[in-house]
């Protein structure tokens, strides 16, 4: 009396398993990267390198700045002619963000915002009586870090086109450094 056995073989279960676990692979690289993790990475490396900046200005004795465009920002030295890129440095090199992200700048903090303001901002001169000179200027920072470890108030947003969640790094008037995630607050952050 032969009995017909039922069931699978172990190796049709490990097939199986294996053809699986490729489209399962295949599916997920092909996957586009969620562009909340690329902005919350440059987001984080912003606010290491600046925070790293600042200690290196401290340890130096040196005035540091930073200057941010929309797609990337550089790392400036004070010297005795002006302001120079820092240049052959391991960690503060040029850094420009991928396409779909950018980044604001707005220097300054809540205190010194002031609608009622003795003056306006201009200029008393002709702006085009100095193009040229100003070409050949390059463009100072926005941030300053100074020898004494304190920073320019400043808040830097990080958005991706088309997205209503952004990063913030916000320094304050003591100097102090903050990331602050989509929605969060820097009272969240206090401990």
């Amino acid at each position: 009396m032969y009995r017909k056995a039922a069931g699978f073989t172990l190796i049709e279960l490990l097939l199986v398993l294996v053809l699986l676990a490729t489209s399962a692979v295949a599916v997920i690289l092909t996957l586009p990267a969620p562009k909340d993790d690329a902005l919350k990475e440059e987001a984080q490396r912003f606010h290491y390198l600046v925070q790293l900046l600042g200690e290196d200005a401290m340890l130096n004795g040196r005035d540091y700045g930073v200057r941010i465009d929309r797609q990337d920002y550089r790392f400036f030295e004070l010297a005795p002619d002006g302001w120079q890129p820092l240049k052959d440095s391991r960690y503060f090199s040029e850094v420009t963000l991928p396409d779909s992200l950018g980044m604001e700048v707005k220097i300054g903090s809540n205190a010194w915002q002031d609608d009622d303001r003795l003056f306006e901002p201009g200029t008393l001169f002709d702006e085009d009586l100095f193009a040229d000179e100003k070409e050949k200027q390059t463009r100072p920072p926005q941030i300053i870090v100074m020898a004494s470890g304190e920073f320019t108030p400043f808040t830097v947003t990080f958005d991706a086109s088309g997205e209503s969640n952004v990063w913030r790094v916000e320094a304050d008037e003591v100097g102090q450094l903050h990331l602050l995630a989509p929605g969060e607050t820097r009272e969240e952050t206090k401990p």
